[in-house]
């Protein structure tokens, strides 16, 4: 799941500040779960601004609609003649979400509500942890399940750091060695021996930006093949 939190409002409020019509766009799948941006948030957003603004005497028309998905054109198109009205549109989703919607509304300024932090899972209400960059090269199913570029702040891939020091972090000594967990995990499962496995460098050529991924059944659809 893609973690987001809300921007400060007085940042919000001064990005809108030159606009008298305004339309927010929430998202009704991950952000919506991690409590930044879905249509409750929508709601108290709008509240705020109406609110501040007022204080000012100023006068601000606020629409308010939340889609499934900003980042999945079947729920971003019906939005196109909807947005026509408006002078400014503020996305509540994901950096992702706030560029598709600004490909589809090319008109006028689309403003992100919320910063993308990470993808991550969820422990309890309201509360999340990174576990997954993207990195385009899992090593889950070597390292028991504990991911060394995500876990370990240093992104180690071969063992632990010459910090380590009684199973916990140099970099936050709160916390355990990536590596740590990873050898408790692997003994756990009868499987130390992948500790002894050498990982070569980290394709990073396979993590440059922008990425696309075509799926293979859909090679031919799109021009591309094997």
């Amino acid at each position: 799941m893609i973690i987001a939190e809300r921007k400060p409002f007085a940042e919000i409020k001064a990005m809108v500040a030159p606009y008298k019509k305004i339309l927010i766009v929430g998202c009704g799948t991950c952000v919506a779960v991690c409590l930044a941006g879905g249509e409750k948030e929508v709601g108290l957003l709008a509240s705020q601004l109406k609110l501040a603004l007022g204080l000012e005497d100023k006068r601000l028309e606020i629409g308010e609609i939340t889609v499934e998905r900003q980042c999945d054109l079947e729920f971003l198109r019906p939005l196109c003649d909807f947005t026509a009205d408006y002078e400014a549109i503020i996305s509540m989703a994901c950096g992702a979400g706030v560029q598709f919607l600004k490909q589809l509304c090319s008109l006028q300024p689309i403003f992100p509500a919320v910063n993308t932090t990470f993808i991550g899972v969820n422990n309890e209400v309201g509360y999340y942890t990174e576990r997954c960059r993207a990195c385009h090269n899992c090593y889950l199913g070597i390292t028991g399940g504990v991911c060394p570029v995500t876990m370990c702040p240093k992104g180690l891939l071969n063992g632990p750091c010459g910090g380590t020091v009684d199973g916990h972090c140099e970099v936050d000594p709160e916390r355990e060695c990536a590596w740590s967990k990873i050898y408790h995990r692997l003994e756990l499962e009868g499987r130390l021996d992948n500790i002894r496995q050498i990982l070569p460098m980290h394709p990073h050529d396979r993590c440059t930006s922008p990425g696309t991924v075509i799926h293979p059944a859909y090679k031919r659809r799109y021009g591309t093949h094997e």
